[in-house]
């Protein structure tokens, strides 16, 4: 078992202003490139990530330290941010997501102690038992994941434009 709650931690405060370094006062262009049809753009992944910090972590969390597993989760739309438009800058939006983020996890300094809660269990919708250890660890890779999502597709919209170094560049291989 490699989890380590102040690992965790470390990562997760991080993601906020490391977005906010990257995408803050870029140009609509970078914001609303994508990868085609039916793939999200940036603006879109971290709205998602708000959803996600609004809807799945920490009220997952909270439920199984309350509920255990008698109750299952609360199914979580992944896709729930796609249903309206945002009028949200990507600062005002970054801001929220940095805000609640924070929120998120002093509930989770405060109240998970790793000797007593990691191996906790509740019930999610589709998986059955998942640990609290597993919803943590899920929610760091979750990051990793949109961090590289957002990278790839701001990286594909020069895709054509470079050339023959398009050979050497690993993030536009798989084009």
């Amino acid at each position: 078992m490699n989890f380590l709650l102040n690992e965790a931690i470390e990562l997760l405060e991080r993601t906020p202003r490391t977005l906010e370094s990257l995408l803050s006062g870029l140009s609509d262009r970078w914001l609303h490139c994508n990868e085609g049809e039916g793939t999200w753009n940036v603006i879109e992944v971290v709205e998602h990530l708000i959803e996600g910090e609004k809807h799945n972590w920490v009220p997952r969390l909270d439920m199984i330290l309350r509920e255990g597993e008698d109750k299952p989760f609360p199914p979580f739309d992944r896709f729930s941010h796609l249903h309206s438009e945002s009028r949200s800058t990507i600062e005002q939006s970054l801001q929220a997501f940095k805000q609640i983020r924070f929120q998120n996890l002093d509930f989770v300094k405060e109240r998970i102690q790793p000797e007593l809660h990691l191996e906790l269990a509740g019930t999610h919708p589709e998986f059955g038992p998942v640990k609290v250890r597993e919803l943590l660890s899920t929610w760091v890779v979750h990051d990793l994941t949109h961090m590289t999502q957002i990278v790839r597709v701001m990286a594909k919209s020069y895709s054509s434009d470079v050339g023959p170094w398009k050979a050497y560049l690993g993030i536009l291989k798989h084009t």
